[in-house]
């Protein structure tokens, strides 16, 4: 009796147990997907919503600006006249409803020396908003007053006129959340944001404080926000319930229900039609998954059908290739930087993508001393001999010392020791420390040739530390991990100046390090590119080293 129930082939095991599996991940993909498609509609709406009330913040602060204008060429009128000018032009602004200027003492006419910054206004009336500001004397003694009122319906004109803003709730709250515009029947009699202790509006003015545009999402509503950035404490609010934003894919669900029963059955017919490939299919890769396990990639794995079995093998492929492609960069890495080095970098989402972030570093040039003429006298395999003998032995000090190499021009390498999450200081002692040891080690590289075809050399180093962007730089294609900035430069530009066997060092790593330098020289020089002169120390060792 058991042996009926007993799985005895791999087609079996596929009919019996990939009928469930498919219908729960079918299930699964299709929830996953309407709350993907959900938050994606979501996220396009939020996007939308700052872009367009940004757009309306921008016009409204144009809007106020031209008031503001006035207002300081008031402040800055010479004389009674053109106070009276000014006034005169504010009066007849389209947005401004009227003006109250009132003298202390039984002043009339003053000299204004100038105008308070205005203070914002709120009358009960909801028709208007005013602006505020004292007039002062010489001796900064108040004179009078000058109130503004503005027509909050000329103010907000593209507001509520806004066609994609018109499907949704939208209204101007100020700083403190009072309402001074709407258009929405059902916020008649609503003049605070938060006054019904909604949480939701209550987390929205604690974030409006702290931010200039955002967004909150709640179970059936989605809310908007945009401060205005230049002449007045309001902002733009715009709500949205989650029907609004989700309508395109109401029916989404059913139809993609339908197609997940469609694929099913699908499925099921060619897992009947096509057991033996399959099996083949399975079979090949387990094989080549084996090759994998010890490292041997191979070509592809040819791809014969164009159904679910050959998708499969393609994602294989796609597989074998992504891990083909990591190795490389670890490789890659592990060329250029010391391997514990390069395995902390993979571990950043960043490390693999083109891009970077800003982060000090000490950065590090060494370049030959008269490299060149002594070049030109000799053959290019002698020269080439030469350099793969000095690289060697500077990029094997480098590496030992955690030092990430950039590039090799000419007789020169840039490098960088980067901190990575830790402190900067121990870095800058760790950049000396293999600076000195490359000195030293350039011994080994000066040893005569058989033929005695290469003179002795020597090198100059400079030494740097400052704020660069660290990352990938190239393309899609050649992408090469390094750094940009204009602390580059001045590492450079440090290295010019250092003699043949020196090792120069700029203030920002003198300073952290003085207690522990062995200085023997310290000079100034005006660099290219730099307006002031610059500081440097010509370093002999460091305390404690031997």
């Amino acid at each position: 009796m058991a042996d009926i129930f007993k799985i005895k082939s791999l087609s079996q095991r596929l009919v019996i147990f990939l009928v469930l599996p498919v219908i729960l991940f079918m299930t699964g993909m299709s929830v996953a997907g309407y709350i993907f498609i959900k938050n994606s509609l979501y996220d396009e709406w939020q996007e939308a919503a700052i872009v367009n009330l940004e757009q309306t913040a921008n016009r409204l602060d144009m809007r106020l600006s031209e008031v503001m204008q006035l207002l300081e060429a008031f402040d800055k009128a010479g004389s009674a006249d053109q106070q009276e000018l000014v006034l005169k032009q504010l009066q007849e602004h389209p947005e401004v409803n009227r003006i109250r200027l009132t003298w202390h003492k039984e002043l009339t006419t003053p000299r204004v020396a100038r105008v308070s910054p205005p203070e914002y206004l709120y009358p009960t009336d909801g028709e208007t908003v005013g602006l505020r500001s004292d007039l002062l004397g010489e001796a900064g003694n108040v004179l009078g007053q000058i109130q503004v009122f503005l027509k909050v319906d000329y103010l907000i004109k593209d507001l509520f006129t806004h066609r994609w803003m018109q499907k949704y709730t939208v209204y101007l709250v100020n700083a403190t959340g009072k309402i001074l515009a709407h258009i929405n029947p059902g916020m008649k009699n609503k003049n605070f944001q938060g006054e019904t202790q909604n949480p939701l509006e209550s987390t929205l003015l604690a974030k409006m404080q702290g931010r200039p545009s955002g967004a909150i999402v709640e179970k059936d509503r989605v809310i908007a926000f945009c401060r205005l950035r230049e002449e007045a404490p309001w902002a733009i609010i715009l709500q949205a319930r989650d029907s609004q934003i989700l309508a395109p894919i109401q029916w989404v669900r059913f139809y993609y229900l339908g197609g997940c029963l469609l694929f099913l059955a699908l499925s099921l017919m060619l897992i009947h039609l096509g057991v033996g490939p399959i099996v083949s299919a399975i079979q090949k890769m387990s094989q080549k998954a084996g090759q994998v396990a010890q490292g041997e990639y191979g070509d592809p794995l040819p791809v014969f059908t164009e159904d679910e079995t050959g998708q499969l093998t393609r994602n294989f492929n796609d597989m074998i290739a992504g891990l083909k492609e990591r190795d490389f960069i670890r490789n890659t890495f592990g060329r250029y930087m010391d391997r514990e080095i390069a395995r902390e970098l993979l571990r950043r989402p960043e490390a693999a993508r083109l891009g970077g972030e800003k982060r000090e570093v000490v950065i590090l040039f060494c370049d030959i001393r008269d490299f060149t003429p002594i070049a030109e006298n000799l053959g290019p395999d002698t020269i080439i001999r030469f350099l793969n003998r000095f690289f060697s032995q500077m990029t094997g000090v480098i590496m030992e010392h955690h030092g990430i190499i950039v590039d090799f021009y000419g007789d020169g390498i840039l490098a960088f020791f980067d901190p990575v999450d830790g402190p900067l200081t121990p870095i800058m002692r760790q950049a000396i420390t293999c600076s000195l040891k490359m000195q030293r080690a350039l011994g080994r590289v000066n040893i005569p040739e058989s033929d005695g075809a290469f003179p002795p050399v020597s090198m100059g180093i400079g030494l740097h530390a400052g704020e660069v962007v660290v990352g990938n730089v190239g393309s899609e294609k050649r992408a090469q991990y390094g750094i940009v900035g204009a602390a580059v430069n001045l590492a450079n530009r440090l290295q010019t100046q250092a003699h043949g066997g020196e090792v120069v060092i700029s203030e920002a790593i003198y300073q952290p390090l003085r207690s522990d330098l062995v200085v023997s020289r310290e000079f100034r020089a005006c660099l290219k590119g730099i307006q002031e002169p610059v500081t440097m120390y010509v370093v002999e060792n460091l305390s404690g080293e031997p």
